[in-house]
């Protein structure tokens, strides 16, 4: 039996990223081959993967890659801040990027096929991602990707939480400040007219709701009602200040709060014709996690191991 030296456990674990302890049972069943305990680590790491891949994945990180006018922005998500900073990971994000701009796949399967290689992974994006999984002991997924072509292309990421790509014509610096001005100010559309109908009926509905309120509160104080047409005319009026507030060329500009964003833009002789728009875990639900029911679950499983 060889002997299992500190050094080769460490070896080891700066190879796969699994438990110390882990690392040494592999090597003491492989009998001090390396390479052996590897494989076997990649195997029982293969099993805790698909535990992980089960799990909610509402972190990550957000991905650009513009070569010319071809581009792409995409967000692949982790369960936890901790591994979306994992260089590793963030490594993953960036080869998925490129690979969209460069082969503009149809959808999530189609990008996993594609031909990558990574951390002794591969051949394809999607067995790199397992890999990982594994290699992590996290569950992590491409969420959502656009692919650019065609027009002049500027982006902009804030930290690897926001990201941005703006389609234009004309001034390349004028184009980098309203990818700014996008990820700090979050518009939905370009103008009030591409505005999505179900965001307007939403905003109608609130209006509304609270003119009923209004004037339930205004009836049980005995004060005078407004009439159906001046309410109707401020529900319309809360909608369009709405629009106003969620449409691009209309919010006033980060940058100088005396003119809107078209104006900026007309001053710099130049046309923006879209906008994608990423923030990590959008719209996901996350877990709300539970830590002391969790380490007392942990103490319980530790005693019936016992």
């Amino acid at each position: 039996m060889a002997a299992i030296t500190a050094s080769m456990v460490a070896e080891l674990r700066g190879k796969t990223d699994a438990p110390m302890m882990e690392c040494k049972k592999a090597l003491t069943e492989a009998d001090g081959d390396m390479a052996k305990a590897e494989e076997l680590l990649r195997v029982k790491l293969g099993t805790k993967a698909g535990k992980a891949a089960s799990r909610v994945t509402a972190e990550g990180v957000v991905a650009s890659f513009i070569d010319g006018t071809t581009g792409a922005l995409i967000e692949v998500n982790s369960e936890t801040d901790f591994v979306s900073k994992n260089d590793s990971f963030i490594a993953l994000a960036k080869a998925a990027a490129e690979l969209v701009a460069k082969h503009s796949p149809a959808n999530i399967e189609a990008l996993g096929a594609l031909p990558y290689a990574q951390d002794g992974f591969g051949p394809t994006l999607e067995e790199v991602r397992k890999g990982l999984i594994g290699k992590i002991g996290e569950n992590m997924s491409f969420r959502r990707f656009k692919q650019f072509s065609g027009s002049k292309l500027a982006s902009y990421l804030h930290g690897t939480r926001i990201g941005v790509v703006v389609e234009f014509d004309g001034d390349e610096a004028a184009a980098k400040d309203v990818a700014m001005h996008i990820a700090a100010m979050k518009p939905v559309a370009l103008t009030s007219n591409d505005v999505p109908a179900d965001l307007i009926e939403k905003e109608r509905s609130v209006a509304a709701a609270k003119a009923a309120e209004d004037k339930a509160k205004a009836l049980a104080e005995g004060k005078p009602v407004q009439s159906d047409e001046i309410v109707a005319k401020r529900i319309e009026g809360g909608v369009q200040k709405f629009l106003k507030e969620v449409s691009l060329f209309n919010q006033a500009f980060v940058k100088n709060d005396k003119q809107t964003v078209e104006q900026m833009l007309k001053a710099a002789g130049t046309t923006v014709k879209g906008f994608t728009l990423y923030v990590v875990g959008e719209g996901i639900e996350k877990k709300q996690d539970d830590f002391a029911a969790e380490v007392a679950a942990q103490v319980a499983a530790a005693k019936g191991a016992a």
